[in-house]
C-alpha cells in the first residue's frame, strides 16, 4: 500500500465520529457550539504552546489557557448579556453592563499586564521570549477561534432583520430560519475546509509534480492546491443552491475563495510552525489525523475571514 493511504482508515473512522457531532453542533448553536469551540480552541494553544517549547521558550501555558478561554467567552457575551440582564430585569433590577468589545478589549489588556507582571518575577529562559509566545497563542489561536463563535452568534444576534424580511422584527418563523441559517453557514464552512483539503490532497497525490511550498510542507504541491482552491469554491456554490439562500451568488464566490486560498494558507502556517520545532504533528491526540491544531489549521486562520465578511459585507 502507497505510504500515503496508510492512515486513510483510520482517519475516516475518526471523521465518522467526528463529522456528525461536529455538525450537529454547528446547528445547535447557543452554549453548546461556544463549549465546542472553546475545547478546540483551548488544546490548538496548549499544542501551539507545546511547539514553542521546542524552541526554547517556557510560555506562561496556564495563564494563556485561562485568559484563551475568556477571550473565546468575549465572542458570546452578547449572548449572556441579553439573558442575565432579562433575568434581573424581571425582578425589577436594571444592570449596566459591558459591551461586548469593552469585555473584549478588557480581556486583552488585563491579560497583556498579567503577562508582563508575571514574567517580571520569573527567572526561567528569555522574558522576552516567554511573553512573545504567550501572548502570539491567545491571539494566533484563541482570538481567531473566537470569530468562528462570532460568526455563528450573528445567527440571530448581529441579523439584519429588514434586509432579509419584510419587517424589521422577525417572528418565531422568521427566528427558526435565522437560527437554521447560522448553523447551516458554520456547517457549510466546515464542509468546505473539509472538501478543500480532500481534493488538494487527492489531486497532489496523484497529478502533483511541482511544489507549491517544499520549505514548509515539501508534500504540497501546486495541483493540488489549485484543486483545493476550486473544490472550495464549489461547495460554497451549492451550499448557497440548497440551503443557504440567504447570500448571494458573489458572496458565495467570495467565502469560498476564502477558503480556497486562506484556508490553505492557514495550513501552511501551521507547517512553518511545526518544521520549525522539528516535530511532524502538533501532537498525536487524534489518530490519523495528530494533534488538534493539525485538524483545525485551516479553520483557525480563515475563520477571521469569514467572519468579517458576514459581518461587515452580507449583513451590513
Amino acid at each position: 500500500m502507497n505510504p500515503v493511504f496508510q492512515s486513510l482508515p483510520r482517519r475516516v473512522g475518526v471523521a465518522a465520529v467526528a463529522i456528525p457531532l461536529i455538525l450537529l453542533a454547528s446547528i445547535a448553536g447557543g452554549y453548546w457550539f461556544f463549549a465546542f469551540v472553546a475545547l478546540i480552541s483551548g488544546f490548538s494553544l496548549f499544542e501551539f504552546y507545546r511547539l514553542t517549547e521546542t524552541k526554547g521558550a517556557f510560555p506562561l501555558k496556564l495563564l494563556g489557557l485561562f485568559f484563551g478561554f475568556v477571550v473565546n467567552g468575549a465572542f458570546i457575551f452578547e449572548r449572556v448579556q441579553v439573558e442575565v440582564y432579562k433575568l434581573f430585569a424581571d425582578r425589577g433590577i436594571h444592570l449596566a453592563m459591558f459591551s461586548q468589545l469593552q469585555f473584549l478589549l478588557f480581556a486583552l489588556l488585563i491579560f497583556l499586564l498579567c503577562t508582563l507582571l508575571v514574567e517580571l518575577f520569573r527567572s526561567k529562559g528569555s522574558p522576552a521570549l516567554n511573553v512573545g509566545t504567550t501572548i502570539a497563542g491567545v491571539m494566533i489561536v484563541s482570538l481567531f477561534f473566537g470569530t468562528l463563535i462570532a460568526t455563528r452568534e450573528l445567527f440571530p444576534y448581529g441579523f439584519p432583520v429588514y434586509k432579509f424580511f419584510e419587517t424589521a422584527f422577525a417572528n418565531e418563523v422568521q427566528l427558526e430560519t435565522i437560527h437554521r441559517w447560522g448553523g447551516l453557514t458554520i456547517a457549510s464552512l466546515f464542509a468546505t475546509i473539509w472538501i478543500c483539503d480532500t481534493a488538494a490532497y487527492f489531486a497532489g497525490v496523484r497529478f502533483g509534480r511541482r511544489k507549491l511550498f517544499e520549505r514548509v510542507s515539501p508534500k504540497k504541491t501546486w495541483v493540488g492546491a489549485f484543486a483545493g482552491f476550486l473544490a472550495a469554491v464549489i461547495s460554497m456554490l451549492a451550499a448557497r443552491a440548497v440551503f443557504l439562500e440567504y447570500l448571494q451568488l458573489h458572496d458565495a464566490l467570495i467565502l469560498g475563495s476564502f477558503v480556497g486560498i486562506f484556508g490553505q494558507l492557514g495550513d501552511l502556517i501551521e507547517s512553518r510552525f511545526k518544521r520549525d520545532a522539528g516535530v511532524k504533528d502538533s501532537s498525536d491526540l487524534i489518530p490519523g489525523h495528530g494533534g488538534v491544531y493539525d485538524r483545525f489549521d485551516s479553520l483557525v486562520f480563515v475563520s477571521p475571514f469569514v467572519y468579517l465578511y458576514v459581518d461587515f459585507v452580507v449583513l451590513s
